[in-house]
Parts: structure tokens; sequence; C-alpha cells
């Protein structure tokens, strides 16, 4: 058998063994063997790894550095994230499942994140303020201390950067959680912050069981802050923890996403836009295009050319440069997506094309879904209102924006939408009603590290990206000088 790397915590710069003593093996969903060993922390790890962050906060090494010094750390880091594309790539493919060309899009996000933060950690600033008297009145944003990182399987690297640049941009340290089943490239990126430069302490990373080490971070007295990606569900427990000690709490949770198109838009190009929103990663994004709206006088044929495509898209694993799509992430993602596969027929919907396990030939030890079209789903089904994370596309048909509107946001979640017209008055008056975040006309998903990641209802609680995602990492604090 191949001999695989066994993985420790990355506390206080140092590389250590877990105190539970225990390490757990890291599957590739592909062919479901292992590919690395990976320590499982436990709550002590976690009070450690706060710890080494507080102390390390409290050294002047890192809280009286020039803030340009710390600019310069953060784009050293994204040059040896450059330097280490494909290394990084690959090891994101491997450990999700998703194909090769798509964690290359997910590498180069976190490193234009982290050059992004980096000109930014030198022009964070206050303001002054006019007040009556002979009074200087001035505000100045300080560091929270330590910010905790909890990040999901799906985007592991890639949704933990976008917290962490700005948070040590702005001169905090970090304690980084991943996601029990895809570690792999935040282990990697504590070895490349330690050889970027960056002081001990200032950034940990802590594997482990959400139960044990994310319930320690998220309960800890020292923290100042906590950003979360992940399940609806989850958020809702973070919160009731995070209140404990009135820790503030960004949460980037769920979606249910609309991709609308009408009859005047680019069908080639919507065709292509449609079929990437709902397959990409499997279908396990939180701004999936899960939801399909197509004009009824279209909607017979664009489905069935969204059916057609769909069956043939290429399965294999993520390495393999012709995969279209890879698996799903574990055998229990598989169980949830399957078992909505019935419900969606159970309920009258009509499945067009997939939504079947490959169970032979040299995927089916891999965890390999067909990628699944449901057709005559109306708004009141769960396929229509529950977030499946996984390769099925629900379609229904409107007859008027009124009708697009009402059944566009009749989901509990509200994250992002995609609006297909080539009438601009049609495109800006649908994104004006439509209860979502982030909406994209003529493109979707998309976003990059200036622009604001936000989700509105249950879809999230602040926002992550852009400019103002600095506030959540600082404190604001108003200076008033009598001068006389």
């Amino acid at each position: 058998m191949m001999e695989i790397a066994k993985h420790q915590l990355y506390i206080g710069g140092q590389w250590v063994e877990p105190s539970t003593g225990e390490h757990a093996p890291d599957l590739d969903p592909a062919t479901n063997r292992p590919i690395a060993e990976i320590a499982v922390g436990g709550a002590e790890d976690a009070k450690a790894a706060v710890e080494a962050a507080r102390a390390s906060f409290e050294n002047p090494e890192w809280r009286t550095i020039d803030p340009s010094k710390r600019g310069r750390l953060l784009f050293q880091l994204g040059q040896l994230v450059r330097d280490r594309f494909d290394e990084i790539a690959k090891l994101e493919s491997q450990d999700v499942g998703k194909p090769i060309r798509e964690a290359k899009g997910d590498a180069a996000f976190v490193y234009k994140t982290l050059e992004y933060w980096a000109g930014m950690a030198d022009k964070i600033q206050g303001e002054t303020i006019p007040v009556p008297g002979a009074r200087l009145n001035y505000t100045v944003l300080e560091p929270v201390g330590v910010t905790v990182h909890i990040a999901p399987w799906n985007y592991p690297l890639t949704l933990a950067v976008r917290g962490i640049a700005p948070a040590l941009a702005a001169g905090n340290t970090v304690v980084v959680k991943p996601a029990a089943i895809t570690p792999l490239t935040a282990l990697k990126f504590a070895e490349l912050a330690e050889k970027a430069g960056f002081p001990p302490g200032v950034v940990n990373v802590v594997t482990g069981p959400g139960s044990t080490v994310g319930k320690a971070l998220a309960t800890h007295p020292a923290v100042g802050s906590i950003t979360f990606t992940g399940s609806l569900e989850t958020g809702r427990q973070i919160l009731e923890m995070a209140a404990k000690h009135v820790t503030p709490v960004t949460l980037e949770l769920g979606g249910k996403n609309p991709n609308i198109v009408f009859p005047d838009a680019d069908l080639d190009k919507a065709l292509k836009g449609v079929v990437f929103a709902a397959f990409q990663n499997a279908g396990q994004m939180c701004w999936s295009g899960s939801r399909l709206l197509v004009h009824e006088s279209i909607h017979a044929d664009f489905v069935k050319k969204v059916a057609e495509r769909a069956g043939k898209m290429k399965l294999g694993p993520g390495l393999k440069e012709d995969t279209q799509m890879g698996p799903v992430v574990s055998k229990e993602q598989e169980k949830s997506v399957l078992t909505y596969v019935d419900v969606g027929v159970g309920e009258g919907a009509k499945l067009v094309v997939g939504g079947k396990k490959v169970t032979d030939g040299e995927l089916a030890s891999g965890n390999f879904l067909t990628p699944a079209v449901f057709d005559a789903v109306t708004s009141d089904m769960r396929v229509a209102k529950e977030e499946i994370f996984g390769p099925v596309l629900a379609a229904m048909s409107f007859r008027t924006v009124d009708d697009l509107v009402d059944a566009a946001n009749a989901v509990e979640y509200g994250l992002a939408a995609g609006v297909w017209t080539k009438d601009l008055k049609t495109a800006h008056g649908v994104a004006t009603r439509l209860q979502a975040g982030m909406v994209s006309i003529n493109e979707f998903p998309l976003t990059f590290p200036q622009t604001p990641f936000v989700g509105w209802k249950r879809s999230g609680l602040g926002h992550e990206q852009g400019l103002d995602a600095i506030r959540f990492y600082t404190r604001l604090k108003n200076v008033n000088v009598n001068l006389e």
C-alpha cells in the first residue's frame, strides 16, 4: 500500500500531536481510500490554540508591527500560494473531489484575496468628526484580538482565507478550524504562513470535529470574533454558543438560489451558465443555481437542452483533466442527495435525467451521482425549498415578472440569484425585487475579493469580502479631546 502523510496540529508556531492521541483517515471521495491521516484535535487543543493566538496578539513583535509590514507578510504569503499553485489545486481537488480546473480557480482566488488585503493593511483608518467647541474628535479602528475561522468542506481554503486575510491585515491573530473531512489545504496554508515569516501564534490550525474543537472555540472567552461558513442548523448553534460571551459572529449559511431565464436572453450563454451554476463542485455550493425559473414560452425547449447537457457530463476523479463533474464529498452526502431525489419523485416532480448512483465501472467505489434535473416543480415542494447541496436542479416556469418574483422569493434563504436577459430595464427591475444579497446579470455565479459576499434572510449574518468586511475584524473607538 502507498504510504500516506500523517498530519499534526499547528499551534503557536509548532507542529504538535493532538491531546487525544488520535488520528483519522482522510478519504478521497473518488475512491473512498485514505489519502492522509489527520490529527483528531480536542477541546484542550482548541484552548491551547486560542491561548497561543492571544499571547501572540499581545506580543509587541506582532501588536506593534508597522501595518505596511503586515501587508508585506500577506503579500509574501500570497506569492507562496502562487508558487505552489498546482500543488494546492491538486490537494483541493483530491480532498473535495472537484474537477482540477475548478480547484485551480479556488487556488487563484486565495492568492488574489491575500494580495488584495496585503494592499489594505496600511489603509485601515478612522476619521475626524466635527463637534461643538474647541475639541478634536476622532475615531480609530483597532483589532479585536483572536479571531476564529470555522471553514466548510466544499471550498475549504477559499472560504477560510476570505476571513483570515482581512483579520490578519487588521492586526488580529487567527485560529482556523477546517472541516474534518477536507483539512489538507488549511494545513498547507499553515506551513506557508510559517515560511512567509508570520510570528509564532499568529496563525494556528486545529483539525478535529465541530462537537469538540468547534464548540471549545465558539465558547472561549478570549475569542474576539467568530467567522463561520456552513449549514443553517450549525450556524444557529454557533450563535447560541457565542452568546455566552457576547462574541460577534459572521455567518455565511445556506442558499436555494434562483437562476432566471427570459426569452430574449442569449440562450446559448444562459444554457452554459445554468449548467455550470447547478453542477459546479457537484452542486455542493451555498450559492449554487439550484432552482431554474424559465419563461413559459421557452421553458420546455430550454429545460430539454439543460437535461441533455447534464446527461452528457463527463464524471470522474477531480484530478483527471477531462472530468466535468466529480463525486460528492462523502458517503453521507451521497445518501442525503439520493434521499432528496426520492422526495422529489414522491412529490410529483418529473425527473428528466440523472439522480442515480454510479454502481458499475471504475467509478463504482466513489461517491459519484449522475446530475439530476427535475421539471414540473412547484414552489411548495421540498426540492424547491430546501438546500440539497448536491447535483440536483429544480426547474419551474413563469409567465409574468410578478410570478417569477413570487416564486424566486418563496424560500427562507436569500443568498444569490442569476438573471438572464438582454433588456437592462427588466434586469434591474427584477434585481431590485429579488430578496437576495447578490444578483448577477447574464453570468452566475460570480464573485471577487473586492465585492461583498452577503446573504439575506436565513442565508447569513453580516458579510465577507469587500472593503467593509474590515469592520467585523476591528473595534471602533471614539476619542474626544478638549483643547481648552
